[in-house]
């Protein structure tokens, strides 16, 4: 297979980029492991900064179904406090979000395979399954949160933290308190959000300590059961609930607070997770994924070299990571969350100020 340019892996980030290489008129090739849509691990919320880069693409997203949010509430075992966020969000499954961005992508002229996985690079040599070794000119790197043998980043030991997700049918009247709503849920060594999307399954995702994990027994019945106990809140969100799916999705070593430090020669356009990746709970991450595909494309369009927008995309989002690496400490932490609850009901609108500190920058212009 020859392909100049080539993204590996067709999550937002590299969907977007390969959308928004094809619009400007370049041939590109996207590989794709999964040969059919699937769900990720994910919050699913998307911000208004997403949105924006979303719409910039031409994507229409209002006849794929999402739930509007405009509120977050907290919850810390039997207290909720709620703010009105400082802008609309959406609820939308990333098996639904995903596969409108590919098919967009592929209108646009971008050639998608799919089923193939890549194996390993070399530089910029990749040993794909099915396809066999591929050299492009230019790679566009977009695994998210999985690891290329040969280009790993160069990521600290993550935290010891294990990530749930469940989708769930809940009974109508808990359908419509959660209506408009995205829950965050504290609790001791962990958080969880809750939140509606398409088709009207809510999206329960949470982060918990391994030593929390194994505590609550080891396995996720035993923790959502030791979990509803402890917390009267979700325990009444749940009651009469039906999961929707067969297992939860699961996924552990995520190296929260890291952000990819290029070298001057550096030949690979990193995007998403490769690049930067913030905490969960800031309801950000597919902003940030999108902000890179945004960028990368710009910094490639006008010919200028992957180190440099690496450079530019970390500063754009290092002070976003590290105030969200700040927040999680306060999240996490039991007396911490006492003094947040405190804070906020004194004044409600200190929940819509914290998320906007992780907020990405403005969408980038392509032209």
């Amino acid at each position: 297979m020859n392909a100049a340019i080539v993204v590996a892996g067709g999550g937002l980030a590299g969907a977007a980029t390969a959308a928004a290489l094809a619009q400007a008129g370049r041939a590109v090739t996207l590989i794709e492991r999964e040969a059919a849509p699937t769900d990720k691990i994910c919050g699913e919320f998307l911000s208004t900064e997403a949105q924006s880069y979303l719409a910039a693409l031409g994507l229409d997203l209002a006849p794929l179904g999402g739930e509007k949010i405009t509120h977050l509430r907290l919850v810390r075992g039997t207290r909720a406090i709620t703010t009105r966020l400082p802008f609309q969000g959406l609820g939308l499954s990333r098996k639904i979000l995903d596969e409108a961005l590919l098919a967009h992508a592929a209108t646009a002229g971008a050639t998608i395979i799919r089923g193939h996985a890549i194996r390993a690079a070399d530089g910029r040599t990749l040993q794909i399954d099915g396809l066999g070794t591929v050299q492009p000119q230019t790679l566009f790197l977009a695994t998210g949160k999985h690891e290329l043998r040969g280009l790993k980043r160069d990521a600290p030991d993550p935290p010891p933290l294990v990530g749930f997700k469940m989708y769930f049918s809940l009974t109508p009247a808990q359908r419509a308190a959660l209506a408009g709503h995205v829950e965050l849920i504290m609790f001791r060594g962990g958080y969880a959000g809750l939140q509606l999307v398409e088709g009207e399954k809510a999206n329960l995702c949470l982060l918990v300590r391994r030593d929390r994990l194994a505590r609550a027994g080891g396995n996720w019945p035993s923790l959502l059961d030791r979990l509803q106990t402890e917390i009267p809140h979700l325990a009444t969100r749940l009651a009469g609930a039906a999961a929707s799916l067969a297992a939860p999705l699961t996924i552990s070593r995520v190296p929260y607070g890291y952000i990819h430090r290029p070298d001057i020669v550096d030949p690979v356009f990193r995007l998403g997770d490769q690049a930067g990746v913030i905490q969960s709970f800031t309801g950000d991450g597919m902003s940030i994924a999108l902000h890179s595909a945004a960028l990368a494309a710009k910094y490639f369009l006008s010919g200028r070299p992957a180190a440099a927008y690496q450079r530019a995309f970390a500063n754009h989002i290092s002070g976003q990571i590290r105030r969200a690496g700040a927040l999680y400490k306060i999240v996490e932490i039991a007396s911490a969350q006492s003094a947040l609850f405190a804070a906020a009901s004194t004044w409600p609108g200190a929940l819509a100020f914290a998320a906007s500190l992780t907020r990405v920058p403005a969408p980038v212009r392509l032209s």
